[in-house]
Order: structure tokens, then C-alpha cells, then sequence
């Protein structure tokens, strides 16, 4: 009985999770670009390079605040889609928080209306997270309802007029206010905690931050972030930027020491994109899952930088993701250069003194020689879609490696090549291997499906197996996952990719596993 009901309550916490991640990743890139957008023009406005009344400064004020100021619009939009519930329905929930009645009524001091003779504390909503959130939730349920009770042809415009008419009194009358207390409480908590001991906290956040972001965790942290913002700036991401310096530094140590050219160059495709944009997936799945000693530096130094940081009392005052272009986001500037640059000096001097490889290690990486020209299989039964439609923008972009995606016909992954399993995840997931002709293959199953730490994932091999192709690597469940809310779509990734002149994949067919899928030319 208790196994049961510890397996609903994962399961619910990873629906909980799932549903954070998918809310905020559609927007998260242009929430990083406004907020570096918003940076400069305090260093303008510091610098005497902008006056504040120019109409320069307006405009591009305006293009680094839209995206914040309306954050319930985008974020009213975005959960609904992620619920299955009319996106533009809630899109018009948040849009009634910021409505000019509304912020009018709040600019000119008045904290209170009635509705229906009952009492409504008004409040700027603007820039929040939690209130929508809730909002949407009981919308979604709503939505639900409608649409079981509510004529098949009528729900077009009823199902939205009822919504709007119930949703937007509730969320001002209990929702709104009772979301901000939520956002408010754990805002101060956290301020207590690194008022307390500043040191800890960061040395906690700071060494934990790289674990959390492989999990999937940080998007549980970085709507507090975003809601501490609201009301002022913000410790968290202040304490945990260490860690990606400290990524960074590892991943510069790697490419000095490593004489292996193929490993060098995923070390450089990792280091470009997380010092100017703070994205360091290509590190951590390259790297860090792969050499655990490499892992151990990372930790140590964001540890050490996060504790800096934390008791220097670090803030970030604009949402940026932690990079050098973003470092003006951050103040006291002079002292959050002193934590990160000490993290990066650890990650990078514990790599170059101490080396990044064990026995084991070697044991498989030492197998690539020369990168050849080679053909690879399908590795799951089903049919191919192109990674840009993936709804997952590392892979889309191609920022993890090149290749194609694959929605599955069959829960089965199969070798695609001969080689060796170099990263298997601990949540089964995903697996990496290497071909004997030296090429690196990431096969991540599934969208976020992290998150179901190991659920409905068998693994049948473990690192540094050697397998041939076709032989069945991990076995999933296509119905459980989808049940839980997950896509199981599944990319297919060559992440060595610029060791190759051309990647060929097959796009929009059925494939099995004994058909060809990636054709590599060297």
C-alpha cells in the first residue's frame, strides 16, 4: 500500500514538474534576451550613454520590459497549451490582471473594490508567476467540464464566456491575492535562509545547481527567481551562476589537456554557447555524465563560488540566464566577478592539475582514433520527423548535435551502430554511445522525461558496454509515458558533429531498426 501510494505521488510530481518546464521553455529565451536587453541599458543609463527621458531609451525600455511586465499574458498562453486547455482563453485571464481599470485603480492608491458586494484586494499583477498559474490550473479543470456538459456546437463562444465570467472575478477575488501571498512567502524564505548564512546557502545552491539543471529540477527554482523579481531583485540565480562558470572553466580544461580531437572539439561547442548565452547542455551531456571526475571539479568550484556569492549577498536585478554577456545583471558586479571567477579558476585548475579521466574512462574513449565515414541505423521502430519541430529547443536548434527525431511505433531502442554505451542516465532516459567509426550518438527518449526518474524505462545495458548493432539497449513504455504526460518523440543526435563535412538524415518516412537512418561523411 505505501509502495502505491509513493509511486502517485511521483507521479503527480513529475506532472507538477512537466507542466513548469513546458510553461516557461517557449518563452525562456526571449525572457534571457530582454533581461540582457534591460542590463545594457542600466549600464547606458550609469554611464551617461542614454538619458532615461530620450526616446531611445523609451523604446528600448519597452522592448526589454514587454515580455515581463505581460508575463501573465505569455504565461496564460503558454500553461493552458501545456494543459490541453484554449491557450487564448487563458491568455485573456491574464490579460484581465493587467487591464488599464484595473492598474489605474491600483496606480491611484485604491487597494479595494467590490464585486457583487463581496471585497476585492487590488494589487499590480504585473510581472507575477504564481497568481496565473493557479488561475489556469482551475481553468484547465474547468475547461474540462465544459466541454463534457456543454453542447458540442455552441461551445465555441459559450465555453469562453463562461470561463472568462467565473475565472477572472475568482482569480482577483482569491486567487490573485492568495498566489502573491504564496510568491511573497517563499521569496522571504529564501531571503531568510541566505540572510541567515549566506555562505551555506550558496555553497548548497552553488554545488547542487549542475545536478538540478541534468534533472530538470531548476525549472522548479527559476519561477521563484522570476516571481522574486516582481518585488525586488533576486538571490537565487545570484548564488547559483557560479556553476556554470564553473562548467565553463572545466570544459577550457578538457579542451588544453585532451589530446583526443573529437572530445576538443565538444568541449569548444560547449564553451561558445554557455559563455555567451549561459547554455551549457552540450557540457554536460559531452562531458560532465561522461567523466566523473570532471563532474566532482564542477561541483567543488560552484560550491565554492556559490559560497562567495552568497555572502557577498549577490543579486541579480534583470532575469538573465548566468554568462559573461550577463554579468551587468548582476550587482554587487565587482563581487559577483570575484564568485564566479574564482569557480571558474577552480573547475578550470582542478581539470588541468589533476586530469578529467579515470581507468575507465579511458577505457572506452581511448577507442576512437580516427573519425570515418559511416551509415547508422535506426535505433527506434517508428517514423522520422525533423529535430525542428521537436518541441524542445536544445534540439531544435541543433545546440546539442545534429540528426533527426523519431516519433516511436515501438517502446525499444536498439544499438544503431557498433560500439561501446558511454553515458547511460540514471533516469534511463537517454543513453550515449560511441560507433567504432567514432561517431558520438545521444538517443534522448521522450521530452522532459526526466522527470519520471527512471519510470517506465528498463535499461538491458550498462556504461561501457560493448554492443553491436541492433542489439536492444533500453525498453519503455509508450502508453504509460504518454498517460503521464510526456511526448515520446525521441531525437537521435550526432554530437560530435563538426568532425563531420556532411549529416544526411532521412526525414518524414517509417523506419525499423534495420533501416538506415543518419549517413555520416568525414
Amino acid at each position: 500500500m505505501s509502495d502505491q501510494n509513493t509511486t502517485q505521488k511521483e507521479t503527480g510530481l513529475t506532472k507538477v514538474l512537466n507542466i513548469i518546464s513546458g510553461s516557461f521553455a517557449p518563452i525562456i529565451g526571449v525572457l534571457a534576451g530582454a533581461g540582457l536587453l534591460k542590463a545594457a541599458l542600466s549600464i547606458s543609463i550609469s554611464a551617461d550613454w542614454l538619458s532615461s527621458d530620450s526616446g531611445t531609451y523609451i523604446a528600448l525600455s519597452a522592448a526589454g520590459n514587454s515580455i515581463f511586465y505581460f508575463l501573465p499574458i505569455f504565461l496564460g498562453i503558454t500553461i493552458p497549451l501545456k494543459l490541453g486547455a484554449n491557450g487564448y482563453v487563458g491568455g485573456a485571464i491574464g490579460g484581465a490582471l493587467l487591464t488599464p481599470d484595473i492598474i489605474n485603480l491600483v496606480n491611484g492608491g485604491v487597494d479595494s473594490m467590490h464585486f457583487l458586494g463581496l471585497p476585492i484586494s487590488l494589487a499590480n499583477y504585473s510581472s507575477t508567476v504564481f497568481p496565473i498559474f493557479i488561475a489556469i490550473f482551475v481553468y484547465a479543470a474547468l475547461e474540462k467540464l465544459l466541454k463534457r456538459i456543454i453542447y458540442k456546437d455552441i461551445q465555441m463562444f459559450i465555453n469562453p464566456l463562461i470561463s472568462l465570467t467565473l475565472l477572472v472575478p475568482l482569480t482577483l477575488l482569491v486567487f490573485g491575492p492568495f498566489g502573491t501571498l504564496v510568491g511573497e512567502g517563499l521569496g522571504s524564505t529564501i531571503s531568510f535562509l541566505s540572510g541567515r548564512s549566506g555562505l551555506l546557502a550558496g555553497a548548497v545552491l552553488g554545488g547542487a545547481w549542475t545536478f538540478l539543471t541534468i534533472a530538470g529540477l531548476h525549472w522548479t527554482i527559476i519561477p521563484l527567481a522570476i516571481a522574486n523579481l516582481a518585488n525586488g531583485p533576486d538571490p537565487i540565480i545570484g548564488m547559483a551562476a557560479p556553476a556554470v562558470f564553473a562548467q565553463i572553466g572545466v570544459a577550457i580544461g578538457v579542451f588544453i589537456r585532451t589530446k583526443d580531437n573529437a572530445l576538443r572539439s565538444l568541449a569548444a561547442s560547449g564553451i561558445l554557447p554557455g559563455s555567451l548565452a549561459g547554455t551549457t547542455e552540450a557540457i554536460y551531456y559531452g562531458i560532465l555524465l561522461r567523466f566523473r571526475k570532471a563532474l566532482v571539479y564542477v561541483v567543488i568550484a560552484g560550491a565554492i563560488g556559490g559560497a562567495l556569492n552568497g555572502s557577498f549577498g549577490i543579486v541579480m536585478n534583470d532575469f538573465v540566464l548566468p554568462s559573461a554577456l550577463s554579468i551587468p545583471a548582476f550587482s554587487p558586479i565587482g563581487l559577483h566577478l570575484v564568485g564566479t571567477g574564482v569557480a571558474f579558476g577552480v573547475g578550470l585548475l582542478l581539470t588541468l592539475t589533476f586530469g578529467f579521466q579515470t581507468k575507465s574512462d579511458a577505457s572506452y574513449k581511448d577507442m576512437v582514433v580516427t573519425i570515418k565515414s559511416e551509415t547508422i541505423t535506426s535505433p527506434i521502430i517508428g517514423r522520422t520527423v525533423s529535430l525542428s519541430d521537436v518541441n524542445e529547443p536544445l534540439f531544435a536548434t541543433n545546440m546539442v548535435g545534429r540528426g533527426v527525431a523519431i516519433e516511436p511505433a515501438e517502446g525499444k531502442v536498439y544499438a544503431p551502430a557498433d560500439g561501446v554505451v558511454t553515458t547511460l542516465f540514471p533516469s534511463q532516459h537517454a543513453i550515449a554511445m560511441t560507433s567504432n567509426s567514432g561517431a558520438e550518438i545521444l538517443i534522448h527518449i521522450g521530452i522532459d522525461t526526466v522527470n519520471l526518474k527512471g519510470q517506465y524505462f528498463r535499461s538491458l545495458v550498462k556504461q561501457e558496454d560493448k554492443v553491436e548493432q541492433g542489439d536492444v539497449l533500453i525498453e519503455f513504455d509508450i502508453n504509460r509515458i504518454t498517460d503521464a504526460g510526456y511526448q515520446t518523440v525521441t531525437p537521435i543526435v550526432i554530437t560530435n558533429h563538426e568532425e563531420y563535412r556532411s549529416i544526411n538524415s532521412i526525414i518524414d518516412e517509417d523506419v525499423t531498426n534495420e533501416d538506415d537512418l543518419i549517413k555520416l561523411e568525414a
